[in-house]
This record gives structure tokens, sequence and C-alpha cells, in this order.
């Protein structure tokens, strides 16, 4: 029982009660040790109420937003990452810097081997803006971040919830 203590003591949101923010916070996010880090593996997320605002309006724009990552040492909290992602309910940017921001907060607390993130947000005005952004550690992971990223929407997609 004490090896698993010490392995989720960075842990401490889940199964706790705590007080929501709507306010862009990326210090809540936490993670824990991967058991596997001899194996090369995916893990995938997908938040289909993400909701931040626009910048200039003011307006909620709604959106799924898909966090794809092969993880290294760390991994993170999956409770602490829905707390972050609502903190942007009142943050007001631009789709493509939401990616930006996700992905590099994730690098930051992570260090993953790979990571990749990708938004789909509703249209407003007519227009839907789907940004992808994505990130190889070393020589290995940035030559497959670099294919992903010339590949990553080649195929056109069937849209039939927007």
């Amino acid at each position: 029982m004490s090896r698993q203590k010490n392995e989720l003591e960075t842990v401490t949101l889940l199964g706790n009660h705590v007080d929501l923010s709507f306010n862009y916070n990326p210090d809540i996010l936490q993670y824990f040790v991967n058991k596997h880090q001899e194996n090369d593996y995916w893990v995938k997320f997908n938040c289909p109420e993400f909701t931040s605002l626009c910048p200039m309006t003011g307006q909620p724009d709604f959106a799924t937003i898909y966090i794809s990552y092969i993880p290294d040492i760390k991994m993170v909290e999956s409770k602490s990452l829905k707390l972050y992602l609502l903190s942007f309910r009142n943050n007001g940017d631009f789709h493509e810097d939401v990616v930006n921001i996700i992905m590099k907060d994730l690098i930051k607390l992570l260090d993953p081997r790979y990571i990749e993130v990708c938004g789909k947000f509703l249209p407003r005005g007519g227009i839907s803006i789907d940004p992808y952004c994505n990130y190889g550690k070393s020589e290995k992971w940035e030559k497959f971040a670099a294919q992903r990223l010339l590949y990553h929407d080649i195929q056109l997609e069937h849209v039939d919830n927007r």
C-alpha cells in the first residue's frame, strides 16, 4: 500500500470535492508516474463540452478538444485535466491560441514523448475552425510530429454534428 501511496502523492484532486474555477488556471494540472515507461502507447482524451470566450466579442465558443499523447515518465491525472479545461470557460482566446496553450501547458507538466491537440469548434458566423498542433520530444518523435502535421487532416471529415 505504501508504494501505491507514494506513486499517487501528486494526485490530490481525485476523490475530493473541488470548488470550480472558470478562470484559466494551468496550476490545477496534476500528474502521476507512468508505470509502463518502457512502452510507447497512446493516451487520448476527448472533451466534447469545451467552452471558451471569443477575445473580441466575449461570445462563447464551443468545441470538442482532442488531446492525444505518448507518455514518457509522467501522465496527466484526468480530473485535474477536466478542471483545467473547465478553467478556459471565462478565458478569451482565439481557437488557434487555445489548442497551443493547452499543448504547451501539458508539455510543461508532462514532458511527453509526443503530444497533439486538436480543437473542433462549432461554427459561428457560418464558419468552423479546427486548429491542430503537435510536438515531438526527441529526434524520433520530432520526425513523427512532422509527418503527423503534414497528413493530420488528409481525409475529408464527415461532419454531421454541426
